[in-house]
């Protein structure tokens, strides 16, 4: 169903949130009075309008309502949104509809309303399977609690994801390999495995910086992911993308637009798209961040959009190196050709491949695969094709060291 050429996505973006994550550098926000969910959810079905005016003739493959936390929407808003959706453009039979879900009973009641609205794929964000570690993560759930929600969704809609943060302050390679053993035991075909990241602006940021926060060093991470490749693979769970697990069939369609460096409507504050749409090369978009001031940019103009600039050939190519290494599957060389409006110099990436780094299928013009050892240093392989290869910089080899996965 999904190509790279005609997949085309609607990412939704709900960013409130109950509380803010320590770990999170997403745009998120507390409110401490009711926020007016129909007003928003008409703000953000005003704004798919501007899109698609500027999309004719697009076929939805994919929706993807993301935050902050979607889950605290009211499934009727969702309904408003999928609608919305389906009014403006034809959506694909098959279109995947996935909503990110926090595990806590008050959202998890919510999982048979938004299955009847239209949302057939559940993300939900267990991210932990002790209680300690959820409340240093600053999570609202147990993990008894996010057991329960996990199997409700399992049994609500036709697709889950068992989604699970490591690499956390403490964890020991022993204690992941228990962990992620009994998440295996409860997954449904799908499990997004992410290696904590301490990012700038964040509680954790700050409490690193000042040394009151320690996470496992460059060797123990490395060792957790090892355990994770192992483990999931061994469970018939392939890593079609560096975070993501999956059997056959069962990817995240939406993702892998991104992934596949497609083109997609970003509506809600702080969402970003990627499109060509009526413009002459691909454009990025991006909407105001802060919620309440885009609900009024919407309200008085019909979008709350505050970028929109075309992206150069040299950055396009680079923006899809970045996403298309992340996967199993890699890239095509002539699609970073054509993005470069160049050809690729191909002694670099020789260089990547003698070294163990890239593997390059279907010479001439196939497709450019980081190795398992590629990826364990993905943003130095990155780095080494976008300077060298993509600038056609004929400089001495470097080989590249370790870096975190991104």
């Amino acid at each position: 169903m999904q190509t790279e050429d005609n997949a085309f996505g609607v990412y939704v973006h709900w960013p409130f949130c109950k509380a803010k994550c320590p770990y999170c550098d997403f745009n998120s926000h507390v409110r401490h009075h009711d926020v007016d969910e129909t007003a928003f959810a008409e703000a953000l079905a005003r704004e798919l309008e501007w899109f698609a005016a500027h999309t004719p003739g697009r076929q939805v493959t994919s929706i993807f309502f993301g935050g902050g936390t979607p889950s605290l929407m009211p499934p009727a808003a969702v309904a408003l949104v999928i609608d919305k959706v389906a009014q403006l453009w034809t959506c694909h039979p098959d279109v995947e509809i996935t909503l990110e879900a926090n595990p806590t009973s008050v959202e998890a009641s919510n999982f048979r309303g938004y299955r009847a609205a239209g949302v057939n794929r559940v993300s939900v964000g267990v991210q932990a399977l002790n209680d300690g570690d959820l409340k240093a993560l600053g999570r609202q759930h147990s993990a008894q609690e996010a057991l329960e929600a996990f199997r409700l969704a399992r049994r609500v809609f036709p697709r889950t994801s068992f989604d699970l943060i490591y690499a956390r302050p403490g964890q020991t390679p022993a204690g992941w390999q228990q962990e992620l053993g009994a998440a295996l035991a409860e997954q449904d075909g799908h499990m997004s495995l992410y290696q904590l990241i301490i990012e700038p602006g964040t509680r954790f940021f700050d409490l690193h910086e000042a040394g009151s926060l320690q996470v496992p060093g460059e060797d123990t991470g490395a060792e957790l992911y090892e355990i994770t490749q192992e483990m999931t693979g061994a469970a018939g769970l392939a890593a079609y993308e560096v975070s993501n697990h999956a059997c056959a069939g069962n990817e995240c369609r939406h993702n892998m637009l991104y992934w596949r460096y497609g083109e997609y409507a970003g509506v809600g504050p702080g969402a970003h798209a990627r499109l060509v749409g009526k413009w002459t090369s691909r454009t990025a978009i991006a909407t105001e961040r802060h919620p309440e001031t885009w609900l009024s940019m919407v309200r008085s103009q019909g979008n709350g959009i505050i970028e929109h600039e075309e992206i150069s050939p040299a950055d396009a190519a680079v923006e899809c190196l970045l996403m298309g290494l992340r996967t199993s599957e890699g890239l095509s060389v002539p699609k970073l050709e054509a993005l470069a409006g160049a050809a690729l110099d191909m002694r670099p990436l020789a260089d990547l491949e003698a070294g163990g780094f890239i593997h390059i299928e279907g010479e001439p013009g196939g497709r450019i695969i980081a190795t398992p050892a590629g990826r364990q240093v993905l943003n130095a392989v990155i780095e080494r094709i976008a300077l060298d290869a993509l600038t056609r910089n004929a400089a001495a080899p470097a080989t590249p060291r370790a870096a975190p996965l991104a």
